[in-house]
């Protein structure tokens, strides 16, 4: 695979092309995704509600808590990414995992 570098001048500065970068904290890539970091990150937080809401309120309200913020940290700059069909299959598994444990229901194997 050969990578062409082009170069960028604006006002009389080099602008410098590069493979990844960070962006408001997320890493930006053009061979991988930030996909662990996201999970790990989605995975924080649902525990965390788990953990700090329990029993203590309603299945509706978990969801929308659940809405906010993981679901919402886990697609910030989703838009960047380029799955592989495994990354994709990861993603799903992780929100559904979630979602089943949230609403009682058990996994059949």
């Amino acid at each position: 695979m050969t990578i062409l570098f082009i170069s960028l001048l604006i006002n009389d500065n080099i602008i410098e092309q590069v493979t990844d970068f960070k962006y408001l904290g997320y890493h930006i890539s053009e061979y991988k995704s930030d996909l662990e970091n996201k999970l790990k990150t989605y995975n924080k937080i649902n525990g965390a509600i788990r953990i700090h809401f329990g029993k203590q309120i309603n299945k509706e309200t978990k969801l929308i808590i659940y809405n906010i913020t993981a679901k919402a940290a886990l697609k910030f700059v989703s838009e960047a990414w380029v799955l592989k069909k495994r990354e994709k299959q990861r993603l799903e598994a992780t929100q559904m995992k979630f979602l089943r444990d949230l609403f009682g229901i058990i996994k059949l194997t």
